[in-house]
């Protein structure tokens, strides 16, 4: 029963949540490689420059891409720039969603909570609820019952996660949770981890979104009432519609974060995975390839994390060398997940590291490589 119960219960008010607290799983200490306490406090400073200049080009792509979209329009020519505008949109805002959720990439704290709440808006989250979400991810990454953030769950219905890359589901089920916050309602998992003094805020904030997206649809309702045809779907096309067709590199990217790896162990270099990717890949991702280093250290800024991962690297499981090697990896881990429940892809660490901390991983039985 435990293992039937292991592959659906990942509510956070469930058997699973009190398991694992009584395994000592929950808020528990993680294991971290050594560096030295001053080298990380150089790590940990944080500059307003990198992000305003990466802020300022974000912002200028937006208007740019959709500029153009918008003179070009009844033209072929159009597309293009409505395809990239959608990654600008749909798929940047998630790092910057992230990093300023964070608090790290401005050291201006009004400037994250800004782009926060822009990219919060763009990626369709509830900038309350989620930043408190994304706190519990951190102080129990892929703990099941504790983790609401988790996004290989088991059984892996695998035509949903291709539904992800074009975002129709993702986007129809996010509006509904907003919708639902907005009327005031907050579910149980919401009311685990967001505390209740936040709550109020959480529906402040679904209601203001809600209504941006009204008067969104609104908009290009009445441009259709209006005779201008085809152009009516524009006011879409920039609000709220990237979140459905340009959110397919966000997609790619955040499925390979834990994607066929550990549930329930102490140590991210079995539950993360670290990855080699191209300059604009990078640069959408603010850096969040270096994921095993993101969450040991959440608190380095994105443009630290190359430096960071050139001093521990030596600890951790060789990185993937590409997008397409990691897709590969994780794919026949997730094949073999599918047909062995409590299988993980245990990676192989260097000579040069210390060993794994998985004593914790108990649930079931321990089905990796290794």
């Amino acid at each position: 029963m435990a293992a039937e119960r292991r592959l659906s219960d990942y509510s956070l008010t469930g058997d699973r949540a009190h398991e694992a607290v009584q395994a000592g799983l929950a808020a528990a200490e993680w294991y971290h490689s050594e560096v030295p306490r001053k080298t990380m406090k150089e790590l940990m400073k944080r500059s307003d420059q990198p992000a305003i200049r990466d802020t300022l080009i974000w912002a200028a792509l937006h208007v740019a891409l959709a500029g153009a979209g918008i003179l070009l329009w009844g033209s072929w020519w159009a597309v293009p720039f409505w395809l990239a505008y959608g990654v600008i949109y749909g798929s940047a805002c998630d790092s910057r969603w992230h990093e300023c959720g964070h608090g790290t990439a401005f050291k201006t704290r009004w400037m994250n909570d800004a782009v926060y709440h822009i990219a919060s808006f763009q990626v369709m989250r509830n900038p309350i609820a989620w930043r408190w979400s994304h706190a519990r991810h951190h102080t129990d990454t892929i703990i099941v019952g504790r983790d609401p953030e988790i996004a290989w769950m088991h059984p892996i219905n695998m035509t949903l996660k291709a539904l992800a890359y074009v975002g129709i589901v993702d986007a129809w089920k996010s509006m509904g949770i907003l919708a639902r916050q907005a009327m005031g309602e907050l579910s149980a998992d919401e009311k685990d981890y967001i505390p209740e003094s936040e709550r109020p805020k959480a529906i402040f904030w679904a209601r203001v979104h809600m209504l941006i997206y009204i008067a969104t649809a609104t908009t290009a309702l009445g441009m259709a009432a209006a005779g201008m045809g085809w152009a009516s779907v524009i006011p879409v096309l920039v609000i709220g519609g990237p979140r459905i067709y340009g959110c397919w590199h966000f997609v790619m990217t955040g499925l390979l974060q834990h994607g066929g790896l550990a549930e329930d162990v102490l140590d991210h270099r079995l539950n993360s995975r670290t990855v080699y990717m191209n300059p604009v890949s990078g640069w959408i991702y603010w850096n969040m390839q270096y994921h095993i280093e993101h969450h040991m250290f959440p608190m380095v800024p994105y443009y630290n994390l190359p430096k960071l991962h050139e001093l521990i690297k030596d600890d951790l499981p060789p990185p993937n060398t590409s997008i397409l090697d990691a897709y590969r990896e994780m794919f026949a881990a997730v094949k073999r997940q599918r047909e062995e429940p409590g299988y993980y892809l245990k990676r192989e660490l260097p000579p040069t590291a210390r060993p794994y901390r998985d004593e914790l991983h108990q649930f079931v039985p321990d089905r990796s490589d290794a």
